[in-house]
């Protein structure tokens, strides 16, 4: 690594114990991602490959396991190892590290969003012709090629599927005798009346919502609905990152507005930074709605409370944001690369995502496991996969081009400065977009 420094700058021993820092840094990273490489193989002849993911809550850490579990005790020749690296946005740094230190896993759990830029680097191996000979390949979901696909490749393939949805507690919406919204302003309405002080002592200790709060992108993928629901759209054309336009995007502005409007209304509170997927307020009933996603099911089951979905409240159009992992294949060795494909078949059957789907809650992407009986019952059962799959024909999917990161990571800015009340959402908009075309333009 090469540090470059302006000539006639005059380097004190602070200034070289400071970059010293960095280098031993860097370094560290790379040995730490070098060290959670399997090796190749055994003695034995045993393809060892490394599984590396972001998969949460804990408990559905475990369903995946267990399903590792399955696939190693039917594969004598493959054993997977499946590693939790943390949560998608510290993921990137690492991810981009063991790319260009040329120490990559061979698998990657990550949302479709990365794809291009992996791309750029010339760090994965396309799937079309992996696919095309695998009977496997009819049964994923039609709909989420979209998400597989960049430059007219596909590099990825679907692992779970969802979409972003409003869990709310029947029981409070009962005592504060409010009905489900449908619309942006029955929404703000509801959310002030489930706003309460319900022990009498003068202080509010229920809330109608609570937001998530970060520039992470489970804060702009919960927010993009309602930039989709106001008109909105996040690129013009195909222009790619070089077509967002932020700034005059009447949809965004509508949207940033309303959570504003909640915040300011007293009705919403604010989840710890970049942490909008806990849920522990919903579950203590200190909130009564929160904006999460079908994969909170097992853990709303297992908590024993009183829940339901409802679909993202309209304005100009019904919306919600298409979500899910897809997995990356790794450039490795050409055995390798095929174990890993062996792993990936295993991950789209119809056998994996009916388990998945049971243990988890996430929608599942084979055709045939959305009609296995197992989970028509588990359907049944729980209404709130009914509303998942039924919103999904409405559902977006974010692009997947290079540069995606920082649109996102500029969204994400816009919201937590309005959020945090810093700017108006035309303000913020307008201050974001001057960053992007900084990048980009």
């Amino acid at each position: 690594m090469l540090f470059f420094f302006n000539h006639g700058y005059r380097t004190t021993r602070k200034k070289f114990a400071y970059f010293s820092g960095v280098l031993v840094v860097v370094m560290c990273v790379m040995l730490l991602i070098t060290g959670c490489q399997a090796a190749p193989s055994n003695n034995n002849g045993v393809i060892r490959l490394t599984l590396w993911q972001g998969v949460n809550p804990p408990p559905n850490r475990d369903v995946l396991q267990k399903l590792v579990d399955k696939f190693n005790q039917t594969h004598s020749d493959i054993q997977v190892e499946s590693l939790y690296i943390g949560q998608q946005d510290q993921q990137m740094p690492k991810i981009l590290a063991a790319v260009v230190g040329n120490a990559p896993p061979d698998l990657l759990w990550y949302n479709q969003t990365i794809g291009g830029q992996l791309v750029e680097l010339n760090a994965l191996i396309p799937l079309d012709d992996y696919l095309n000979k695998s009977p496997v390949k009819s049964e994923i979901d039609p709909t989420l090629f979209e998400s597989m696909e960049y430059e007219q490749k596909i590099w990825s393939v679907p692992f779970a599927t969802n979409n972003v949805g409003v869990f709310y507690r029947p029981s409070l919406f009962k005592a504060a005798g409010v009905e489900v919204p449908k619309t942006w302003e029955e929404f703000r309405q509801v959310a002030k009346k489930l706003t309460r002080d319900t022990n009498n002592d003068g202080q509010i200790d229920q809330h109608g919502m609570v937001l998530p709060l970060g520039k992470g992108e489970f804060a702009v993928f919960t927010w993009l609905p309602f930039m989709w629901s106001g008109g909105g759209e996040l690129v013009s054309g195909s222009a790619g990152a070089a077509g967002v336009d932020l700034a005059d995007n009447k949809g965004a502005t509508s949207a940033l507005q309303l959570w504003r409007n909640l915040i300011t209304d007293g009705s919403a509170i604010l989840s710890g930074p970049e942490r909008g997927y806990e849920t522990d307020a919903l579950v203590a009933g200190k909130v009564a709605m929160q904006l999460t996603g079908p994969w909170t099911l097992g853990e709303f089951q297992a908590k024993g409370i009183d829940f339901a979905v409802f679909p993202i409240p309209v304005d100009q159009r019904p919306a919600t944001s298409i979500g899910g992992e897809n997995l990356f294949l790794f450039k490795t060795a050409p055995e390798r690369e095929r174990a890993a494909f062996k792993f990936a078949e295993y991950v789209l059957s119809e056998e994996f995502q009916t388990e998945l789907a049971l243990g988890t809650g996430y929608l599942p992407i084979n055709i045939k496991s959305r009609q296995n009986p197992k989970y028509l019952e588990f359907a049944k059962k729980q209404p709130a996969v009914k509303v998942f799959l039924d919103q999904a024909k409405f559902g977006r999917s974010r692009p997947i081009f290079p540069g995606y990161n920082r649109v996102s990571e500029n969204i994400g800015r816009a919201v937590e400065a309005v959020l945090l009340g810093k700017a108006s959402p035309t303000e913020a908009l307008k201050q974001s977009q001057q960053r992007l075309d900084l990048i980009f333009k």
